[in-house]
């Protein structure tokens, strides 16, 4: 059984991290070709994990009901996918002084990455659909979701 088919049954950040490692060839002589949906699944179990549970707890600390629950699921899974899209962007093209770290580094490592499979120009114009997905989800909360709106452009158009 290939590296990538044992991370899928892992679940969770711990096989994410595992499909990383295999796409960097880690574990095979021949690190497997990933396509978009691929990646999406990666990088979903990893960092967008972390932003989709943080919307998630919101909704269990708020007493969400189950429109809202979906609602900020729907926000917290675009947002990390955006997330993930604007730093693969930053890694590209960023300033190292203003990024504040060094870049090119996905690239070196063989990474696998959107903005490796689209190209950066559609990986742009994904990451601008995710940010309209994300403050589109946030519908039934009207005005009280204005900040969190505002993060999803934030984390879109972010320097560093």
């Amino acid at each position: 059984m290939s590296a990538p088919a044992r991370a899928a049954g892992l679940g969770g950040m711990v096989g994410g991290q595992m499909l990383d490692l295999a796409a960097e060839g880690r574990f095979d002589a021949y690190p497997p070709k990933l396509g978009e949906r691929e990646v999406k699944v990666l990088q979903a179990m990893k960092t967008g994990a972390l932003l989709r549970f943080g919307c998630l707890a919101g909704a269990i600390l708020g007493k969400a009901d189950q429109s809202q629950w979906k609602a900020l699921d729907r926000y917290g899974s675009a947002l990390g996918e955006a997330f993930q899209i604007a730093d693969d962007l930053l890694d590209l093209e960023g300033d190292p002084a203003t990024v504040g770290k060094a870049t090119g580094k996905d690239a070196a490592a063989h990474k696998a990455t959107l903005v490796g499979v689209l190209g950066p120009v559609a990986a742009r114009r994904r990451l601008e659909s995710l940010v309209a997905e994300a403050q589109a989800a946030l519908s039934p909360f009207g005005g009280h979701a204005d900040v969190l709106k505002a993060a999803a452009r934030f984390v879109a158009t972010r320097q560093a």
